[in-house]
């Protein structure tokens, strides 16, 4: 015991002078010196308690925060009696000294998480000044709560005091250097003060911080770069206008000149021809971006009305399409005015509605600036973002009509803009509204589509079917069903002139029958029947799609099945094994094995044409897992035609299936389906059974399938 007191007394010494260079900071005049000395003090104590814990100490300190106006009172006083006292009573005093804190910390975060809760219901109401109030009361009863200085810099933000917002910022990361919330506001603000450097330093830092947010981490630091060209361009284009340039003039004085109101559609569609000439160069651009360009076309009272008739006469006709190419011409090698295009109120549904017009001059030239606003990742985020996306789908997949051109030009943007993962989360809660307009694109006419476009089209429906979410509202719209089993019987009559059609469509429909449970029967079978039919195909492509179909129909139904045999599908997958690769040789196993699962005439066919199982042998060799699991499946079925074990005496089939029970495969079926092929060789020919005694394979066979039902 005497040893044990000795020890403390002896480690409280040693830190006497770290605390006491704590306290002094903590009475400094400076605020930063001074939070930062209670967080190290809080460091200590708790270092002190895990010391205390380590040594098995009979006392014990509570985790607990100081109050930066007790804390310093409360250690001088200890640290002045400290002599004073035994070991023991200063650890209990310490102890009692911590439970107070430890309480009225309690009460104080009750109280600041009240004010963070009105501060933030006063945010999403945008009153930003009471909501900083209530953030300023919570920090009064907790200085470090970080969240507190994180969402008042928000809202120091959505006033446009950056500088407080910055200061808050590094309050945050005091309390916690690796908070994200603190380096993206950080980055926000300084981004407004056009601090760029500064700015992405902190985007850098969330990526450090967290590799998971690299993707927004990306997007906010292309959002720094593109700000810092605007920037540029703006001073660039200023200094054109103050050193006299004619043409900065001229674009000056056209904007004013079409910000006249009460003139004739036609005096304003010739004043924007002569602007869309003068758009010869980035400086004339950026003065129309900076002169309020945008706002002067989309703004004005007589254009407005004509940009949103529905139906249009001639001379609005020509006001809109003018409109459209200035657009156009402003918006080239100009992604800021692009993102001010984009990001105006009026374009999310103006530009699809322009897409679907009955005037072909409006949907061709709205086809090309949205083609052009596309052209960049970050045009087409924003596109995505900022754009009714429904309406424009559907505006896209209309092109579908149109000449070859035209169409691939629509199609190949949609399938562009369905790349990005934007698009994709925003697919997958507006799928359903989608599909509609995917439905009618299989329901075209292949004679009289643009059979590229259409190809393109299924393709990006392929893409979307491999998502699971996706499949499954595809699967569960009985129209989309149909949809894609009544092209393909359209196709089925000239394959050779929609050969392509075809087989990028089966490969929509493989994707759709692995949810072949939710599948109705007569939809099913339907497809089965015309892939039996394409199995008749000289073309290698479809014949394996069309296997690849049944492969995962046939377990549906044994109708389907039957209807297979009848049709020679046995055969038809002999020769596949025989001369196919690798994946018409996965889509022929898995037929087989269906097939030899519950008919004997379809095993006495194998055994027929496969006399001495040389291609079983062959796939059981293969690395392709699925492949061997079907393989030993299809084996174990063989083994109940008789005679058909004797033919395998003079093999060493016995080790092979062994071999693969025994196995640690990924995939289960492997030794389960060996298993059960052992065992089916050995009760059809007696000799096998002596060859699994001599290799001591009741045991392993034993362990295995222990092994196997215990995972």
């Amino acid at each position: 015991m005497a040893d044990d007191q000795e020890r403390d007394l002896q480690r409280f010494l040693e830190n006497v002078d770290e605390i006491t260079n704590l306290i002094q900071e903590m009475n400094s005049n400076d605020p930063f010196i001074q939070q930062k000395a209670v967080l190290d003090t809080e460091k200590k104590l708790l270092q002190m308690e895990r010391e205390q814990e380590e040594d098995g100490c009979r006392t014990t300190l509570n985790k607990t925060m100081i109050s930066p106006p007790q804390a310093p009172e409360v250690l001088l006083s200890t640290t002045e009696n400290a002599e004073e006292m035994s070991p023991d009573a200063f650890l209990a005093s310490m102890e009692k000294d911590a439970k107070e804190r430890a309480k009225r910390r309690r009460e104080n975060r009750a109280l600041a998480d009240a004010l963070k809760e009105k501060g933030n219901e006063a945010f999403v109401r945008g009153d930003y000044e009471t909501a900083i109030f209530f953030y300023s009361e919570g920090l009064g009863k907790l200085k470090d709560m970080k969240v507190l200085y994180t969402n008042r810099a928000q809202a120091y933000i959505k006033i446009g005091d950056y500088q407080k917002a910055l200061v808050d910022c590094d309050w945050a990361l005091k309390c916690d250097e690796n908070c994200t919330k603190a380096y993206f506001h950080m980055g926000k603000a300084h981004l407004a003060l056009k601090n760029y450097s500064k700015s992405k330093e902190c985007y850098q830092k969330i990526a450090e911080i967290n590799p998971k947010l690299k993707a927004q981490v990306k997007e906010h630091l292309n959002q720094v770069s593109l700000r810092e060209k605007a920037d540029l361009q703006e001073k660039e284009a200023q200094e054109s206008l103050d050193s006299g340039k004619e043409t900065a003039m001229t674009t000056k004085n056209l904007l004013e000149t079409l910000s006249k109101p009460g003139q004739t559609p036609l005096f304003y569609a010739g004043g924007i021809e002569i602007l869309t000439e003068m758009m010869t160069d980035c400086t004339e651009r950026t003065l129309f971006r900076t002169y309020g360009g945008f706002n002067t076309i989309s703004d004005h009272e007589v254009i407005r009305r004509c940009l949103f008739l529905t139906g249009k006469d001639a001379v609005e006709e020509v006001l809109c399409v003018s409109v459209l190419k200035l657009w156009q011409e402003v918006c080239i090698d100009n992604e800021e005015n692009q993102r001010l295009l984009v990001t105006h109120p009026d374009m999310a549904r103006l530009l699809p509605s322009f897409m679907t017009s009955r005037i072909l001059v409006i949907q061709q030239q709205s086809l090309a600036l949205l083609l052009q606003l596309t052209q960049t990742e970050n045009g087409r985020n924003q596109v995505i973002k900022h754009l009714d996306m429904t309406r424009l789908c559907e505006a896209l997949l209309s092109f579908l009509d149109f000449s070859d051109k035209k169409a691939n030009t629509a199609i190949g943007l949609l399938t562009d803009l369905a790349l990005e993962e934007r698009f994709q989360v925003w697919l997958q809660p507006n799928l359903p509204d989608v599909l509609p307009a995917l439905t009618g694109a299989l329901k075209r006419e292949p004679k009289l589509t643009s059979p590229s476009a259409l190809c393109q089209c299924i393709a990006l429906m392929g893409n979307i079917s491999a998502e699971p979410t996706a499949r499954r509202h595809m699967v569960a719209c009985e129209e989309f069903r149909n949809a894609c089993l009544d092209l393909l019987v359209r196709c089925e009559e000239d394959t050779d002139l929609f050969r392509e059609v075809t087989y990028t469509l089966l490969g929509l429909i493989m994707n759709l029958c692995l949810e072949v449970p939710s599948l109705s029967e007569m939809w099913t079978m339907k497809m089965s029947r015309k892939c039996l039919s394409l199995l008749n195909s000289q073309d290698g492509g479809i014949l394996t799609r069309a296997a690849g179909v049944l492969s995962r129909t046939l377990s549906s139904s044994q109708t389907i099945v039957e209807e297979a045999l009848t049709a020679g599908v046995v055969k038809k997958m002999i020769k596949f094994l025989r001369t196919g690769g690798q994946t018409a040789s996965r889509y022929a196993i898995k037929i087989l094995a269906n097939c030899t699962n519950g008919y004997h005439a379809a095993r006495e066919e194998v055994v027929r044409l496969d006399k001495k199982f040389d291609i079983l042998i062959m796939l059981l060799a293969s690395e392709d897992e699925i492949l061997v699991g079907n393989a030993a499946l299809c084996l174990g079925n063989c083994m109940e035609v008789p005679s058909a074990a004797s033919s395998l005496l003079k093999t060493d089939i016995v080790r092979v299936l062994l071999k693969l029970a025994g196995s640690d495969s990924q995939e289960t079926a492997i030794q389960l389906n060996a298993g059960i092929a052992l065992g089916k060789l050995c009760t059809a020919e007696p000799r096998f059974a002596d060859q699994l005694r001599e290799l001591h394979g009741i045991q392993i066979l034993n362990s295995a399938m222990k092994h196997l039902h215990d995972s």
